[in-house]
């Protein structure tokens, strides 16, 4: 019978104290300015795997986000990489959530400061009920006034499934 010889097992490379500095090519002018935005300067991209090969480093995924050095990174938090990676790809840049905040909040001062004025003798709005000249009570004219008998479409829902729709 023949064996095959035993592979010997893979050694690691030994690891520079010191990464040498990153080519980031056609990159460099928007790594450059981000530097500047966040004031923080770019961490090695990548750090060694567990088989030797170079793997996504967290801590510049964070720093690409615009978040403070350790908000996932942290010693203290004792996470591994592969949640580190995983807690950053479901967070929100601060800079984007902060602008879609800032673009909701102008919709809604636009929506409340409405730029166009009502025609002369047009009946009021009302803001509530959102129909002209009803008030939030009233019920519109042709609707038919429920009898305390009949059902809703809610409470057919429930009869039929059991269940309350949600709020």
């Amino acid at each position: 019978m023949i064996v095959a010889p035993a592979r010997a097992p893979r050694t690691r490379r030994a690891v520079a104290a010191e990464p040498a500095a990153v080519d980031w090519g056609e990159y460099a002018a928007a790594v450059y300015r981000w530097e500047l935005i966040t004031g923080h300067g770019a961490p090695y991209p990548t750090q060694s795997g567990r088989h030797g090969r170079p793997v996504l480093a967290p801590a510049f995924v964070e720093w690409l986000m615009g978040l403070p050095p350790g908000w996932a990174t942290a010693g203290h938090l004792d996470l591994p990489r592969t949640a580190q990676l995983r807690a950053l790809g479901n967070g929100v840049m601060p800079q984007q959530a902060a602008h879609a905040l800032r673009l909701l909040l102008d919709d809604f001062a636009h929506l409340n400061n409405s730029a166009c004025p009502a025609p002369v003798g047009a009946p009021a709005l009302n803001r509530r009920s959102a129909h002209p000249g009803r008030t939030a009570d009233s019920a519109p004219a042709h609707a038919p006034t429920p009898s305390p008998t009949s059902r809703g479409a809610a409470s057919n829902r429930r009869a039929r499934t059991g269940t309350r729709a949600r709020r």
